[in-house]
This record gives C-alpha cells, sequence and structure tokens, in this order.
C-alpha cells in the first residue's frame, strides 16, 4: 500500500522562476511534481499551499500555519514533506521542532540551491530523498532532508550559500543518510511517542549580534522593543566593559522588567560557557542570565519565542529553556581547566 504524504509549499528557490529583477517563486506545488514524476506512482501525494514566498521573507505567522495545518491533518497522512527557501529554513525547522513535538510521524523539511527548472538543480535528489525518508518506518519528528543527509530541526544550520552541502548538523550527529533511495538510520526512533502540538509563539523575540566595541545602546532598544534578546557573544560568552555599568546595569534593569535575555556564542561548535571567564561570571552568576550551552541561536531564538508564548514566569521560563526538546540541548558546563 502506498504511503500517503502531504507535501506542502511555501516558495523558496525550489519553486522560483527567472524574473526581469531576479529570481522569484512563482511556481505552484503541483508545478514541481513534474519535476519528479516517479513520486506519484511511488507515493500518494496530496499538494497544499501554506504560501509561496521568498523565505527572506518567512515571519512566526507563516510558521503557525504551517503547523496548524498539519496538526488539522495529522492523523490523514503517514508523513509530511515541507519545501521552502533555504535562507531561513534552519529557523523554520526549529520553530516546528517545538510546535510539533514528539511527532511519531515525519515532517520533513527541504528545498533546493537551484530551482527546479535549471538544469543542474537539486530539486530532484532533495525530493526523492525527502519522500523517501517521509515514507521510512525509522523516521519521526521534524529533520531537515538535504543533500543525502538527514538533520535534526533543532540542529541544523545553513552553512553554504551556493553549494549543494548547505545544510550542517551543529553539536549533534547526523541523524541519518539517504543513498539510492535507502535509508541508513543512525538514531533509533523512540517507542510510544505521542504528538504535541503549540500553535502560539511570542514573535517579539530577537536575536543581536555583539561586535568588538559595541555599547549597550542597540541592546537596550532591542529590549524597549521586545519581551526576549538572545545576545551572540565571542568565544565561549561575556559581555565587554566594567560589569558596574553598561551592559550589566542594561540587563539587569530588564531582567526586573520581566524580560529575558539569552547569552550564547557566535562560534558555532562546542557551545557556550559564560561562567568561565571574569566577563561573563557576574552575568551568569549575579543576574542568573539564561545561557544556551551547545544550541543553535536559530533552535535559542525559535525556543524563545516558543516559551514566551506559553508562559511568562520567570522559573518556568528557566525551566523550560534549558529542557531538553528534539534533541536541541546538551546541557553542560565545560571544565575551567580545560582552557
Amino acid at each position: 500500500m502506498k504511503k500517503k504524504i502531504l507535501w506542502i509549499g511555501t516558495g523558496g528557490t525550489i519553486a522560483s522562476m527567472q524574473e526581469s529583477d531576479g529570481l522569484s517563486p512563482s511556481m505552484r506545488t503541483e508545478d514541481l511534481l513534474t519535476f519528479v514524476p516517479d513520486l506519484q506512482s511511488r507515493y500518494e501525494i496530496v499538494c497544499s499551499e501554506v504560501c509561496r514566498i521568498d523565505s527572506t521573507n518567512m515571519t512566526p505567522a507563516e510558521w503557525v500555519r504551517i503547523a496548524e495545518t498539519i496538526q488539522a491533518q495529522y492523523d490523514a497522512f503517514d508523513g509530511f514533506v515541507i519545501t521552502h527557501g533555504t535562507d531561513t529554513l534552519a529557523y523554520t525547522a526549529s520553530a516546528l521542532s517545538y510546535m510539533i513535538q514528539d511527532s511519531p510521524k515525519p515532517i520533513v523539511l527541504t528545498g533546493a540551491q537551484k530551482p527546479a527548472g535549471f538544469g543542474s538543480s537539486d530539486t530532484f535528489l532533495n525530493l526523492t530523498d525527502s519522500f523517501t525518508y517521509a515514507s521510512s518506518e525509522q523516521a519521526c519528528g521534524v529533520r531537515i532532508v538535504f543533500n543525502g543527509i538527514v538533520i535534526e530541526g533543532t540542529r541544523a544550520r545553513k552553512t553554504r550559500t551556493r553549494s549543494y552541502h548547505a545544510f550542517s548538523s551543529v553539536n549533534y550527529p547526523v541523524v541519518a543518510r539517504i543513498q539510492d533511495q535507502n535509508v541508513l538510520t543512525y538514531i533509533e526512533k523512540k517507542s510510544g511517542m505521542s504528538p504535541r502540538f503549540y500553535t502560539v509563539l511570542d514573535p517579539r523575540v530577537v536575536l543581536i549580534k555583539l561586535t568588538p566595541g559595541q555599547d549597550a545602546s542597540l541592546l537596550s532598544f532591542a529590549l524597549e522593543h521586545n519581551d526576549g534578546v538572545i545576545i551572540e557573544s565571542f568565544g565561549l560568552g561575556g559581555l565587554p566593559g566594567d560589569p558596574a555599568k553598561g551592559f550589566y546595569r542594561v540587563i539587569e534593569d530588564a531582567i526586573n522588567r520581566g524580560k529575558v535575555i539569552v547569552l550564547t556564542t557566535q562560534v558555532p561548535n562546542e557551545g557556550s560557557s559564560i561562567g568561565t571567564y571574569r566577563v561573563g561570571y557576574h552575568y551568569k552568576n549575579d543576574l542568573n542570565i539564561l545561557e544556551a550551552y551547545d544550541m543553535t541561536s536559530e533552535s535559542a531564538t525559535c525556543k524563545l519565542m516558543w516559551i514566551l508564548g506559553q508562559t511568562r514566569e520567570p522559573e518556568q521560563v528557566r525551566e523550560m529553556f534549558l529542557k531538553k526538546v528534539a534533541n536541541d540541548i546538551l546541557r553542560y558546563q565545560a571544565p575551567l581547566q580545560n582552557y
């Protein structure tokens, strides 16, 4: 019996055509089927569209629509494939990992580095692999399938702008590989899973990147206009200047006003340890600032949106942020002697 797969289109490069002012997503999801005709003989495919946009224009409102679409159709399908632009695909995968937790059915995100209509496009490979994985008995949860690898939704990052090997799995092993339409599973599916859906997010969360010499004015502005801020700092994590001035005062005041601040690192691999150096110690121990540890910035941002959509109680926010969801965090404090 054929597996029944819901294909949800959102636009992106894979659905783009060349216009006078550049590539623009104008192909319907049904149009993309013509580039992989073999899929219709192997699966029962139903096409749906949530939007048709460049993924630069993706917002939390679209994430909610995707989650609501899957929730409404969940019992009717064996798996789900979402085609999406690559630029913000890792954010969407992270967001859906929090909005649809412990799904025993696979929810696969994919796309292409070149439009489907281009002769050298990676569309055929990525779509074929995605449907292969979405129909696998070992597949579950929110995953990215791209260039033959399967990545946990909370662990993906786009690390190449042009190459077909566009995504990397950060601080976590690849879940599976797909070769010749065979799934080679490295991390087994958990048993007894039951899906939980969340469709409320707080979009007033922003990510800012620290640069040398930056003062606290940008952070102050961000906190004034948002409920939560993730700060990408340097190395193991810290903030510049005298702890009694600048950043410290801005953060202390913001926390007293109920704002949530997370400190993480710009370094992609191995994670933060903000209490290791003096520049981070007082923020962690005196202000009790949240730390992202080995989470990706994409995951930390989306997780905070999800949490603040559920609660504003400080201890609940802390507990939820540090609790592992979809393998997003391996909480640790790196020993000082290692540095």
